[in-house]
């Protein structure tokens, strides 16, 4: 395996991604969305979510492709962004036909930035507007680190962000990671710079400062920040697979979030991850390609935290240091 030619989820032909954020709010929106509508599935380990129309991912569920995926801050107030996003791509004519009428199917999930040192006194919930920008910029090109939902993304001790990276397998299948970590535990080993998701880290893409050492008799104690969490991901391929083997792609990527999160899946955590598959490449072995996938999906996705939070820059009234920051 090795990444892809941009080290992001969008080197899966036909997937582009677009953000939007609000500095002074200290908050944003992600979208991700292809060309044409994509198989979609959902595994939800954390304690805390918040969603929006996961339920429908089930694989006995009627609709069995989705528009586009949304990951947003603020807290419930951040759902708002998929009906941006919806509105958008219902202008575009896309959505699934129901008579002569078109609805877009956007599922989306939001992490909590309500109390990171920006301006939450808004008249107006500002996320629908959020989504549909980040409809508007979406690419195949996009920004990490304090961009996006990741803008106001904290981590245990440090500010979070936007993350994403690739691999390609030696059967020639793309798979890709995006993901706003704002998580209660921390991405780096005790007081150092090394993260946790340092041993599979390629081309020294945050930072090649190897693999630290840890306590292993650490114990948590997070008690200030409980309630101020939530990391969602997505992980996407251009493999063919069934509503229930996208499920059981985002179940086995929820391993990269626990090797590159310590602690992580926790009851104050909505932790998440969406899987997408575009269809456009058949699995040449049905079942050790699938297997392969996952392996891959937990790589991209581990690399993709520690992206993010290295790749965060500061803004005014931060609450928390950028890595850069505290290490560099």
């Amino acid at each position: 395996m090795k990444p892809g030619a941009r080290n992001l989820i969008t080197d899966v032909a036909g997937l582009y991604v677009g953000n939007a954020g609000d500095e002074v709010i200290k908050t944003g929106a992600t979208v991700m969305v292809g060309d044409a509508p994509f198989t979609a599935g959902v595994h939800i380990m954390g304690g805390a979510p918040g969603t929006r129309e996961t339920a429908l991912l089930a694989p006995d569920k009627l609709v069995q492709e989705v528009d586009a995926l949304v990951l947003s801050g603020g807290s419930a107030f951040g759902l708002d962004a998929a009906s941006g996003v919806a509105d958008g791509l219902r202008a575009q004519g896309r959505g699934f036909l129901v008579g002569d009428q078109r609805v877009p199917i956007v599922p989306g999930a939001i992490l909590f930035d309500l109390l990171n040192g920006g301006d939450k006194a808004w008249a107006e919930n500002p996320y629908k507007a959020l989504g549909r920008a980040a409809l508007e910029a979406a690419g195949s090109e996009f920004a990490l680190g304090t961009a996006g939902a990741g803008v106001g993304a904290t981590v245990d001790g440090l500010k979070g962000g936007l993350g994403s990276a690739s691999l390609v397998l030696e059967c020639g299948i793309t798979v890709g990671a995006l993901v706003a970590v704002n998580a209660l535990g921390a991405v780096t080993m005790g007081d150092g710079p090394a993260f946790w998701a340092a041993p599979w880290e390629m081309n020294d893409e945050f930072g090649g400062r190897g693999i630290g050492t840890h306590d292993p008799t650490f114990e948590p104690r997070p008690e200030a920040r409980l309630g101020e969490n939530t990391t969602i991901a997505i992980v996407a391929t251009d493999a063919v697979l069934t509503q229930a083997q996208a499920t059981r792609l985002a179940t086995a990527a929820h391993d990269g979030m626990a090797r590159a999160i310590h602690p992580s899946h926790t009851p104050f955590d909505g932790d998440l991850v969406f899987a997408a598959a575009t269809g456009a490449r058949a699995l040449p072995d049905a079942g050790f390609d699938a297997l392969r996938l996952g392996h891959a999906a937990a790589t991209c996705l581990a690399r993709a935290i520690a992206r993010g939070v290295y790749a965060a820059k500061p803004t005014p009234e931060d609450t928390m240091p950028t890595w850069a920051e505290k290490f560099s």
